[in-house]
């Protein structure tokens, strides 16, 4: 997938433990607008279930693991275990992302590239699908 990958991230520690610095342009491809974090997931709870029509989006696990499946609606779809806080799944605009099997004490730290606004969510898949495949928006 294009708009979809993992990116590593540099981990900078000693013997007193390890920092992950994120900065715009080196490790964070735009401007960031909002960050959020995802916490105490039910066990079977998935997250997400929707796409973004402008939205840029870096995920990264903190804290515990979880699964991200991402849909680029046209047939594609990918599954990525995040499990390290040293590594970061960068999604771009117009991807269906879903996130499960989040382990105990999961801490899902979510980049954004735009401030939130209700209307830029997607959360019909059925009407998702019918965007990307000229539906238009």
């Amino acid at each position: 997938m294009d708009n979809c990958r993992l990116i590593e991230l540099t981990s900078h520690g000693d013997n007193r433990g390890s920092l992950i610095a994120l900065e715009k342009e080196h490790d964070v491809p735009f401007d960031i607008k909002r960050v959020f974090y995802i916490y105490d997931t039910k066990r079977g709870t998935p997250r997400g279930q929707h796409a973004n029509k402008k939205s840029e989006q870096m995920l990264i696990c903190v804290s515990g693991s979880c699964r991200v499946k991402v849909d680029n609606g046209k047939g594609m779809q990918e599954v990525y275990e995040l499990n390290t806080p040293e590594q970061a799944l960068y999604t771009g605009t117009m991807l269906w992302r879903e996130m499960y099997d989040f382990s105990g004490g999961c801490v899902l730290m979510v980049i954004a590239s735009e401030y939130y606004n209700p209307e830029e969510y997607i959360r019909d898949y059925d009407k998702y699908i019918e965007l990307v495949n000229g539906g238009g928006i």
